[in-house]
């Protein structure tokens, strides 16, 4: 999955070049981007542009820097606020897990409704955090649409970021870390810390995994599905009641275009997309599932996105561009978060290099390698000698010597993982050029025809010139003649 998402990547980058040569954006830079109608509107002063001489309103540069640094103090503090939430689900578990315990209630069908706990808080602030996202973007006051686009994502991705993979995070590489062994466990504000399933940890990630992604596809479509039609249904309502006995019977075509719903951009599908791409990249080792059901998700989503654009919202207002901006930038970074994440997944919480490395010092098959992973409790904790626990430890609770060679070899695993996968990606992306061949000849062409253009064009200049001042010139004839 490493390898295709650097693939996928970099034959992006040849489409994006297709694309901003085929709409003649190649050569568009954000310098000859007008200034935002709501920044004219709202910049105290005037001053020349230093690039192309005209006067346009302008913004101190300093009080922006000052306004970005408030709005990253309310990001973190928003981030901190998705962290507590997460705190308190995990103690909200570990005590209704002891209850159930007690009564002997199953666990299976407690964790997927945890889960779709989880799931419907990271979806409510999802909401709450894009609103202030908005909010604080067009307080920071920038000055071209490109760079207030930049700013709004990356605020946006930021708290999604963490609000989405927080909780597979935490199953991933932090529940059962710190559990501690009998007589000595770890707490949290006065309790135990939670531990993995008999099954490990793997097997609840992929479930959290398949909830959360899932469960957010068909959300998604649901809404993609209603929402455009109840907002055009609330459009033609409100129009009918102020147009009342005006309307004509029979609408012309831009009345009836202008009865549906004024299109929002492309934000929410951008998002929608760069979610997607992390789940089946981050956390492929332990839901290899993921990609088959965002392809199954894409499937559907492109027919519901053809029907809303098509038929439920007005045509969009066309904006120049010579990238996707930084959602690009966005992609890559998961790309290669995406080779850690797998690595520490394989390494610490699959249980691939213990099974290896035990067939490697004990023999060539398995016999016996689950009772060597159980550990005794100690004699203080218990007087029943078959008290056992996942862990490599002795008698005493310390580390066995199994446990730091096991600590070595995957520390080593991952070093070498990702030297590894990172060398095939640098050849990836040396092999691939970001423009293709032909396009590249192309632009060479028009550039040659350009430049021979120019050259005729300032030789005929010369030409006509000269002509002109020829008369000028003083005539062979003596005045006295």
């Amino acid at each position: 999955m490493s390898f295709w998402a650097v693939t996928f990547l970099e034959y992006w980058k040849r489409k994006m070049a297709t694309l901003a040569h085929h709409w003649d954006c190649m050569d568009f830079h954000e310098e000859e981007e007008r200034p935002r109608p709501e920044f004219a509107a709202m910049a105290p002063t005037m001053e020349q542009n230093p690039v192309t001489g005209v006067k346009e309103p302008y913004f101190p540069e300093k009080t922006r820097l000052s306004r970005m640094f408030t709005g990253s103090m309310v990001i973190i503090m928003m981030l901190c606020v998705v962290m507590i939430f997460l705190v308190t689900v995990v103690m909200c578990r570990g005590i209704i897990s002891l209850m159930m315990f007690r009564t002997g209630s199953p666990v299976l069908s407690f964790n997927i409704s945890v889960s779709i706990v989880s799931l419907g808080l990271i979806l409510l602030m999802g909401r709450v955090y894009t609103a202030l996202a908005e909010q604080l973007t067009k307080w920071e006051m920038h000055r071209t649409q490109t760079q207030y686009d930049n700013a709004f994502i990356f605020k946006v991705f930021i708290f999604q970021f963490v609000n989405f993979y927080s909780s597979p995070f935490y199953v991933a590489f932090f529940k059962g870390r710190f559990v501690g062994y009998p007589s000595n466990y770890g707490t949290l504000f006065g309790m135990r810390n939670e531990d993995c399933g008999p099954g490990g940890c793997l097997i609840e990630l992929a479930e959290q995994l398949f909830i959360i992604m899932v469960g957010k596809q068909l959300i998604n479509n649901i809404q993609e599905f209603i929402i455009p039609k109840v907002k055009a249904w609330h459009q033609k309502r409100s129009l009918a009641k102020v147009l009342g006995d005006n309307a004509s019977h029979e609408p012309r075509r831009w009345e009836e275009d202008y009865q549906l719903v004024e299109c929002e951009g492309l934000f929410e599908e951008y998002l929608e997309m760069v979610l997607q791409f992390g789940f089946i990249t981050i956390f492929v080792a332990a839901f290899p599932l993921a990609p088959l059901f965002a392809l199954l998700n894409n499937w559907v989503e492109i027919r519901l996105d053809a029907n809303k654009f098509t038929c439920e919202y007005r045509r969009p207002v066309a904006e120049r561009a010579q990238n996707i901006g930084v959602w690009f930038n966005i992609l890559e970074a998961l790309s290669h978060l995406s080779v850690i994440a797998n690595a520490f997944l394989i390494a610490f919480t699959s249980d691939f290099l213990p099974r290896l490395l035990y067939q490697y010092k004990f023999g060539n098959d398995l016999n016996g390698y689950v009772n060597f992973t159980l550990a005794y409790a100690p004699q203080n904790y218990t007087h029943n000698p078959l008290c056992r626990y996942k862990a490599f430890r002795d008698n005493n609770g310390n580390y066995s010597l199994f446990f730091w060679e096991l600590l070595a070899v995957r520390l080593g695993f991952i070093i070498a993982f990702e030297h590894v996968v990172f060398f095939v990606l640098r050849v990836i992306d040396w092999i691939v050029p970001d423009v293709p061949g032909s396009l590249e000849l192309k632009i060479k062409r028009e550039r040659y025809l350009a430049k021979q253009a120019l050259a005729e064009h300032q030789e005929a200049l010369l030409v006509s010139r000269g002509r002109g001042a020829a008369p000028a010139t003083p005539g062979t004839s003596s005045p006295g003649q």
